[in-house]
């Protein structure tokens, strides 16, 4: 299997992926399927989406933090700080791991040339936030390989994957 650099999030029916540095809704099964798809692997995001998750290192996985503060450290094993999408790109290509792209929306946008394969949760519903997936992403770049409905107890959401074609 050849490893890929893959984008997963969850948004609502209007883009809205982040309220306050966190998510703007509880969906117990949606986490759930982020826990199982990025277990064992490796996840990236910008330091504000783990200042957001009260920097709480999500266990069996390596946490890559990108950001522009040289002095920014967080004292974890399992927590990588990069400073420029290349030493990222480096790291990746010297390990085994799959690396997940999690967010923030500057994180996806700075990454999405080097994306193979995105995985989004589309939460059915209208959410109050204030970030949103980049209205710019090449959308055309990708294709739609397949839907899954998800049934909750609280909101219903689908999951659609999608894999590079240009």
């Amino acid at each position: 299997m050849t490893k890929k650099i893959k984008a997963i999030w969850a948004q609502d029916q209007m883009g809205l992926i982040g309220r306050d540095g966190q998510l703007p809704w509880r969906i117990p099964e949606e986490l759930a399927h982020f826990k199982s798809t990025t277990m064992g692997q490796a996840i990236l995001m910008g330091r504000v989406t783990f200042d957001g998750m009260g920097q709480r290192v999500l266990p069996g996985r390596i946490s890559l933090i990108l950001t522009r503060d040289k002095s920014y450290r967080v004292d974890h094993p399992d927590v990588l700080v990069f400073h420029s999408v290349e030493d990222v790109l480096d790291w990746y290509q010297n390990q085994e791991r799959e690396l997940f792209i999690i967010g923030g929306r500057e994180v996806f946008c700075v990454f999405e040339d080097y994306l193979d394969e995105l995985i989004v949760s589309k939460i059915q519903g209208i959410f109050e936030g204030d970030v949103y997936f980049p209205t710019e992403f090449s959308w055309e770049s990708f294709k739609l390989l397949e839907e899954l409905e998800q049934e909750t107890t609280t909101t219903p959401f689908t999951i659609s994957k999608y894999r590079r074609i240009t």
